[in-house]
């Protein structure tokens, strides 16, 4: 487990695209425990460490995730990931150039709950909810683009689900479009990078997540920023 941000409220890890946020219908062993079991070592604590999930990342994306180690700070963050006020940004390899190289997209997410997919429209449908995001190709190599995205909605698999409707599904997403998986079961989705006001300091905070080691495009990305 990597840890790149901890203090006496917050504790951010970098993800890796084998693991679950939260305990799920799998049984498998979920990110929160991980933390909490070490937590529970680097402290020495006997009894209960308290963790509280502040927002899900899906199972094959990887990147940063924010976790709360109080109940002031886990109701705060709850709050400002509701009211919009926490900036997630996103970085996408996807094999195909958008038609304009930045902009925003506004479309009306239809959840399936028995396939775990969403479904993109233009107009608004019944059951449908507003989704938005922004972009920016940010690097190119010979086959695939990178595009750094900002949520301005969180809706059910959004960036997944918009990337693909507008002809771009992320590298490895099979279930979205994309013509194979990686290696690695992930897909070429990673949360970036977080910005918000800290919920008991009130500093303004800016945490960044390492891209994954074991992908070399990754790495040949970001050598090329």
């Amino acid at each position: 487990m990597q840890v790149i941000y901890e203090d006496n409220h917050l504790i951010a890890v970098n993800k890796t695209c084998s693991e679950i946020v939260q305990g799920d219908k799998t049984g498998d062993s979920p990110l929160s425990e991980t933390v909490q079991q070490w937590l529970k070592e680097k402290y020495n604590k006997p009894g209960n460490v308290f963790i509280g999930v502040t927002h899900r990342l899906d199972r094959p994306v990887s990147g940063l995730v924010l976790f709360a180690k109080t109940s002031k700070a886990l109701t705060r963050m709850n709050e400002m990931f509701r009211e919009g006020k926490i900036k997630k940004t996103y970085w996408a390899i996807v094999k195909n150039r958008p038609s304009q190289d930045e902009g925003e997209w506004v479309h009306y997410l239809v959840r399936n709950e028995k396939q775990n997919k969403s479904y993109a429209y233009d107009t608004e449908k019944p059951g449908s909810k507003k989704a938005v995001l922004s972009y920016q190709l940010i690097a190119r190599s010979d086959r695939y683009f990178l595009l750094e995205i900002d949520l301005k909605t969180g809706r059910h698999h959004q960036i997944r689900c918009q990337l693909a409707k507008m002809g771009c599904p992320v590298k490895g997403d099979l279930k979205y479009g994309f013509d194979r998986s990686n290696p690695d079961g992930g897909i070429s989705l990673h949360a970036r990078r977080v910005r918000f006001i800290h919920p008991v300091s009130l500093e303004e905070m800016e945490i960044i997540a390492p891209l994954p080691e074991q992908d070399k495009l990754w790495k040949a990305f970001e050598t090329c920023k």
